[in-house]
């Protein structure tokens, strides 16, 4: 339910390419029962909301992207417990959406406690989906063992940026990644990988026991091809947009390989109080300093920009959009 108030919002008023996103006013959000509402400062900008702005994902018009935020909290629903007004907070607006807005309201158990002393709003903003990702992807679904040797494509990336040093935390030992051109080998390196390559050099890169691929096309075919027997394959995402790429089951069979799906946004609707486990997880390793988090933050009215230059692939570390300036 919405009030009669409005707020400022940046919308997807129809699909296509970044110039379509719109600045607009919008009712604000009010939470229901389970659900916090937060005064948002920051916004994570994702790859995830150019797949909403280009009609990949279907989402209805006009939409507010927007996966992850930090701000603070406006008001809680009913049954909430253990947040309360004007507490800092980093948050998963991943499963409805609404992060480009001042106000936005998702699950209490998507959202984590800041101290704001250790972390700032700005670095915070862009933990809950890259950071979150990183641990759930290498524990929950591939499972990693102590020792395990890890190769991760797009290193230099957003989530990039995290699974090589979420993978150390979490004991592996070799951790290679992948990157397109040479000039982002030294950032993607500064992110606790053991060796950055580039990606047409993969063929050379040994065998690893867990791959991480949000690249596809020709990359996801040459990966599963880099698996050691009882490896697996964690498939995340299609950066490079090349058709899908068929995988053998026979081939699995007789290899002794597993290729696994994982989606922040599926899998924080269906299992939202693990998410956000794994969110106040990835803001502890933050605020510890355990996670190095290089962000660069453009104005809300920028989004524009923020959406080009992801998609491009020019980008690294991640950008976030200051909503409300301090």
């Amino acid at each position: 339910m919405s009030n009669t108030m409005q707020m400022k919002a940046v919308t997807i008023p129809e699909f296509g390419p970044a110039e379509v996103l719109r600045e607009a006013a919008v009712n604000i959000p009010e939470p229901g029962p389970g659900q916090v509402a937060i005064d948002v400062a920051f916004a994570g900008a994702n790859f995830a909301e150019i797949l909403y702005r280009q009609g990949v994902v279907d989402v209805p018009l006009p939409f507010v992207p927007g996966i992850e935020i930090s701000g603070h909290v406006r008001a809680v629903g009913a049954e909430v417990v253990g947040l309360t007004v004007g507490q800092p907070v980093a948050a998963l607006t991943i499963v409805d959406s609404g992060g480009y807005a001042e106000v936005a309201v998702t699950a209490a158990d998507l959202v984590a406690p800041l101290d704001e002393q250790s972390l700032s709003l700005a670095t915070a903003a862009a933990l809950p989906s890259n950071s979150t990702t990183a641990f759930l992807v290498l524990d929950r679904v591939a499972r990693i063992e102590p020792g395990e040797s890890v190769l991760v494509h797009a290193a230099a990336g957003g989530v990039g940026s995290q699974l090589g040093q979420a993978a150390r935390l979490l004991g592996a030992g070799r951790v290679v990644g992948t990157v397109g051109t040479p000039e982002k080998i030294a950032t993607a390196t500064a992110f606790g990988y053991d060796e950055v390559i580039l990606r047409d050099q993969l063929a050379d890169a040994g065998e690893f026991d867990i791959v991480v691929d949000m690249v596809g096309g020709p990359t996801r075919r040459a990966s599963l091809d880099r698996l050691a027997p009882m490896g697996r394959m964690v498939v995340m995402g299609n950066a490079s947009g090349a058709e899908d790429v068929g995988m053998s089951a026979n081939e699995l069979w007789f290899s002794n390989k597993t290729v696994s799906g994982f989606n922040l946004a599926a899998f924080s609707a269906a299992y939202p109080a693990d998410a956000g486990t794994a969110l106040r997880r990835a803001v502890a390793a933050a605020t510890n300093g355990d996670l190095r988090i290089q962000v660069e933050t453009l104005p809300l009215h920028q989004a524009i920009e923020a959406h080009r230059r992801i998609e491009s692939g020019s980008t690294t570390g991640k950008l976030v959009l200051e909503v409300t300036p301090a």
